[in-house]
């Protein structure tokens, strides 16, 4: 680099900083936690029992632990197939590289007790093939808010003044039916983009069954969830047309930010 260049902040970066702010105003913390998981906090606290067909819905890389002091990354149909030694503990020690952000989630509300708001940035993996638009590691953001008399107005509320930070006051954003083991009602939020709906992640009310797994009564306290992709934000921010891109350290791509 020459005397008179400055370094550049990775698309990713600036967007997730561009988005802190936000939730900042509102009262949100940052929480973190292992990208190594078990089972337990990434799939059973998260209402997705072992039997579920909702797990099929992420191809997970799970980790063979035996007596080998190596270990070997298996994905879900290896793990169905194979005669693999693999504990079975009634809490799920079996351990995942984790398919999404929301096993902070249940660490965080095992050990704090509501109102809650927090927001949740990391890799997440899944066992997937990759092409412009996948990859197998990502990135995810994800909040929670956890309180007495949580409404869907209220996430839509925090959603919109996120995606207006973003790509400015004329975002219009929308709501779309959908399936989460760990929401009820479970939601698509779609943004309108150069006269399109695009999909911008998933969004919800938290399950009660959720709130019973880490001891929070759903009877009183009621929350919302949702998870975007800082990736995809970044590609539709600054044109970049494949998320490869992002992963590569390409120095010429990170110039041009």
């Amino acid at each position: 680099m020459k005397p008179d260049q400055k370094g550049h902040l990775h698309p990713i970066t600036q967007i997730i900083r561009a988005i802190y702010p936000v939730f900042q105003e509102l009262g949100f913390e940052i929480a973190d936690g292992p990208e190594l998981e078990d089972e337990f906090h990434n799939f059973d606290a998260l209402n997705v029992p072992k039997d579920h067909p909702a797990r099929d819905m992420q191809d997970t890389f799970w980790i063979k632990s035996n007596s080998n002091p190596k270990s070997e990354i298996l994905n879900s149909k290896q793990i169905l197939n194979s005669n693999a030694s693999i504990n079975h503990p009634e809490k799920g020690e079996r351990m995942v590289l984790r398919t999404h952000t929301s096993s902070v989630q249940i660490r965080y509300m095992e050990n704090n007790k509501p109102p809650l708001r927090i927001l949740v940035p990391g890799r997440v993996y899944r066992n997937e093939a990759t092409d412009a638009t996948h990859e197998a590691q990502f990135n995810q953001l994800e909040a929670l808010y956890i309180d007495k008399n949580v409404t869907l107005a209220q996430l839509k509320g925090v959603l919109e003044a996120m995606f207006k930070r973003v790509f400015g006051n004329d975002v219009v954003i929308r709501f779309r039916p959908s399936f989460f083991p760990f929401t009820e009602p479970s939601l698509e939020v779609d943004m309108q983009w150069k006269g399109k709906w695009l999909e911008m992640g998933g969004a919800g009310l938290v399950h009660p069954n959720v709130f019973k797994a880490v001891g929070i009564d759903p009877e009183v306290y009621q929350g919302f969830a949702f998870g975007v992709s800082p990736d995809r934000i970044a590609m539709l921010k600054f044109g970049i047309d494949d998320i490869r891109h992002l992963y590569t350290g390409d120095i010429r791509l990170i110039n041009q930010f």
